[in-house]
């Protein structure tokens, strides 16, 4: 499966797993990697020593490629990047701000460079920058989303037509029958989150995991939008949100409610009431809880079953 994406991270699999945070820690990424595809650190949740000790770690697990994603909003994003460029990090994903802020010192330092984008205007800013590639994530993912609300069937061909560096597909992705489905729009690659939360190496929590795979079609929603735009499975915290809004609640009012850490106690701690829990549409699809290589070499099979049945209609 060579081509644009596993020659420039020198992997067997066109598959990213998304850097997810309080679920993307050294056992994650590591596990993605040694399986073939590439295996990201999620830095959205790390402290910079923190991150510096999964950076370590994730060396001394894989002898393959490997990197880490930075969400650009980060207060402590200089330390974040020194710790990159001091523990020799050669791949960064970077999303939720602007790549212009970084991209230069990064590929200064011999850094490959792909920014997140919710849109085509978005990748086209990110190329100029001059990023090596893109993710285009569709509205269907988990976490944090574009306001487009744009679907990964419309974004890819979209961003696809007039972009020129290789593109990753994300957002609704956890198959091999999706894998190809992107890449025939036009995706070299695809980034992978809500299947990699279900797995044995993840490091979000088991109570989160189990929620996940009992997940069923419309269990999850977009909110929050006056804030940032989030994906979240519907628990009690999403339903005093809603309830918020019944009442008008104003921005301030939402932050309120918000809090802090709520991610951290839903995902990582495993409160399945009181803590927001990240996920996208295609959780209905997940069942089980596997390991990392199981997950990749079955997504691997599937996509070479679905391009042999393709031809096999023609």
């Amino acid at each position: 499966m060579q081509n644009k994406i596993t020659q420039l991270f020198k992997i067997q699999y066109p598959i990213v797993q998304g850097g997810m945070v309080w679920t993307s820690g050294w056992r994650l990424a590591s596990a993605v990697s040694n399986a073939g595809g590439l295996g990201l650190l999620g830095a959205g949740s790390m402290y910079p020593e923190v991150l510096r000790e999964h950076i370590q770690k994730c060396k001394k697990a894989t002898d393959k490629p490997f990197g880490v994603n930075v969400p650009l909003l980060y207060p402590d994003i200089e330390e974040l990047m020194q710790v990159i460029v001091q523990e020799g990090v050669k791949i960064v994903f970077t999303s939720a701000g602007n790549p212009k802020t970084w991209t230069t010192f990064l590929k200064e330092n011999g850094i490959i460079v792909v920014h997140v984008v919710s849109s085509l205007k978005f990748a086209l800013k990110a190329e100029e920058a001059g990023v090596d590639a893109v993710v285009a994530e569709g509205f269907e993912a988990g976490g944090h989303n574009g306001r487009e609300e744009t679907t990964t069937l419309v974004l890819i061909p979209t961003v696809k037509e007039k972009i020129n560096i290789p593109l990753i597909a994300a957002g609704g992705i956890a198959t091999g029958q999706a894998m190809l489905a992107t890449m025939v729009l036009g995706a070299d690659g695809v980034q992978v989150g809500s299947r990699f939360v279900a797995s044995n190496e993840a490091s979000n929590h088991l109570n989160f995991k189990h929620e996940v795979v009992h997940a069923s079609e419309g269990a999850t929603e977009l909110t929050l939008k006056e804030l940032t735009p989030v994906r979240l499975l519907k628990n009690k915290f999403y339903y005093e949100i809603k309830e918020a809004y019944t009442h008008n609640a104003n921005k301030e009012e939402l932050k309120k409610l918000l809090g802090r850490g709520r991610a951290k106690k839903g995902m990582f701690e495993g409160d399945l009431e009181e803590g927001e829990l990240e996920i996208g549409q295609v959780a209905a699809l997940i069942h089980d809880i596997k390991p990392t290589a199981t997950i990749i070499k079955e997504m691997v099979a599937e996509y070479q079953l679905a391009k042999k049945s393709i031809k096999d209609i023609n």
